[in-house]
């Protein structure tokens, strides 16, 4: 019988940690960090967050991302980053992006205004083409 600790874990099994190998209680408050993973399911495909993980490193997050999180779907890429990096706004700050009265043109409907406009334009020119009795490829 082999000395090292048997386990159906393939990842126990590669540490090869003896059975009789005296373990040290970790100390209080001493926790892994909180990581946040992105996943990419295909290329150039926008990455989606879709958890969090505790991990030691942030070498190890990223292979704890890859079983919790890529093993079950088709995988591209995957981000890791500490929640302590994150940085967000307070829900006080939201109104920053309000759209000013000015610029609807960036919102939908303000599209939906030029678009407008183009097809008017484009009737005018082609009424004005056949009205002047001219016809395309007659020059």
């Amino acid at each position: 019988m082999s000395d090292f600790i048997q386990s159906l874990d393939p990842r126990i099994v590669r540490l090869q940690v003896r059975e009789d190998q005296p373990f040290e209680p970790k100390e209080a408050g001493d926790q892994w960090e909180t990581y946040e993973v992105f996943h990419q399911a295909k290329t150039g495909a926008r990455l989606i967050h879709v958890g969090s993980l505790h991990a030691p490193s942030p070498d190890l997050a990223l292979v704890f991302a890859k079983e919790q999180y890529g093993r079950r779907s088709t995988t591209t890429d995957m981000w890791v980053v500490r929640t302590a990096d994150i940085f967000t706004l307070h829900r006080q700050d939201i109104d920053m992006f309000e759209t000013a009265q000015e610029k609807l043109h960036r919102e939908p409907q303000g599209y939906m205004e030029v678009r407008k406009y183009i097809e008017e334009f484009k009737k005018r020119q082609q009424q004005e083409g056949t009205s002047d009795g001219s016809e395309a490829g007659s020059h």
